[in-house]
């Protein structure tokens, strides 16, 4: 598993976010304080109502996948 820390600051980022994350095909969840949602359900993310960073956690074995994911994702990472 790897998991690094993203801002999803407005709902085209959200689209775009899920429109890349769907692509993949293993688990990935966010994760924010004690709430646990499935990364790629757009209503999730929303119920979320995350104004700050949350955690994605890809859930794979497959390192080299996980890290073409998080380049596609680039633009959202957190610094």
């Amino acid at each position: 598993m790897k998991s690094v820390n993203i801002l999803l600051p407005d709902v085209a980022a959200v689209k775009l976010f899920v429109n890349i994350i769907e692509q993949c095909d293993f688990d990935a969840d966010l994760v924010s304080g004690r709430y646990r949602i499935n990364a790629k359900s757009m209503m999730g993310i929303f119920s979320l109502g995350a104004e700050g960073p949350v955690t994605l956690e890809l859930h794979t074995k497959d390192e080299e996948a996980a890290d073409q994911l998080i380049k596609k994702i680039s633009p959202f990472l957190a610094e």
